[in-house]
């Protein structure tokens, strides 16, 4: 599901294009422990996996999943870092 043109703008990008799952969000667990809460991600994937496994990431760890897109082949999201 694409929501309309985000209104943020990342601070930080993970590409795991041409990646299969588990691979994208053991990437993602990665990367977001190095960023900082109120920090905005984008993560690039082409696994179409990844439009469950992230936003399961999200809720399960208490992020916010701001924007999902799509374009030629690539799924688009947009993370918002929640520390605990």
């Amino acid at each position: 599901m694409t929501m309309p043109t985000p209104t943020h703008t990342p601070s930080h990008q993970l590409d795991a294009s041409g990646l299969m799952c588990p691979e994208p969000v053991m990437m993602l667990h990665g990367k977001v422990r190095e960023l900082a809460a109120g920090d905005i991600l984008e993560v690039i994937a082409t696994d179409p996996s990844t439009t469950r496994d992230i936003a399961k990431f999200c809720q399960f760890l208490g992020h916010s999943l701001l924007w999902t897109g799509e374009s030629d082949g690539r799924f688009l999201y947009h993370i918002r870092i929640e520390k605990k």
